[in-house]
């Protein structure tokens, strides 16, 4: 009876034994996977942090180019009203009579008829002869 009470037990702690096996191997594959889990999380992260980075660097440079776009527009505004009194100086001036009685002087000079200077000018060709003859 002692015999079957030894077999018994050295059954038993070889079974324990096999169980404590099969669990260190359980245990050791889990630690793996938990460390190649650990690692794809940590590849997650550096991911996120690079495309973060790289999204800064895009809001700060789109900003940049807002800020040089609201300056463009300013520096186009001030040339626009620039050249807004130039076309308005230069139509007073084409619109001087001073300035037409030159324009009829040369075009007569280069041949041109009354006739042609008058549709030219927009003035009448009673007033056109009379420039020319004043001249």
């Amino acid at each position: 009876m002692s015999n079957l009470l030894i077999m018994l037990f050295t059954i038993s702690e070889v079974v324990l034994l096999g169980v404590v096996i099969l669990f260190f191997l359980r245990l050791r594959k889990s630690e793996t996977l938990l460390s190649g889990l650990h690692a794809k999380q940590e590849e997650f992260i550096k991911r996120l942090q690079f495309n973060t980075q790289l999204e800064n660097e895009l809001v700060a440079t789109f900003e940049q180019r807002q800020q040089e776009l609201v300056a463009l527009n300013t520096q186009l505004e001030n040339k626009a009203a620039e050249l807004r009194k130039l076309v308005k100086l230069a139509n007073e001036y084409a619109k001087s009579p001073h300035f037409m009685r030159e324009i009829i002087i040369q075009g007569h000079r280069s041949g041109k008829t009354p006739m042609q200077l008058a549709k030219s000018t927009g003035l009448g060709l009673e007033e056109v002869e009379l420039i020319i003859d004043q001249s």
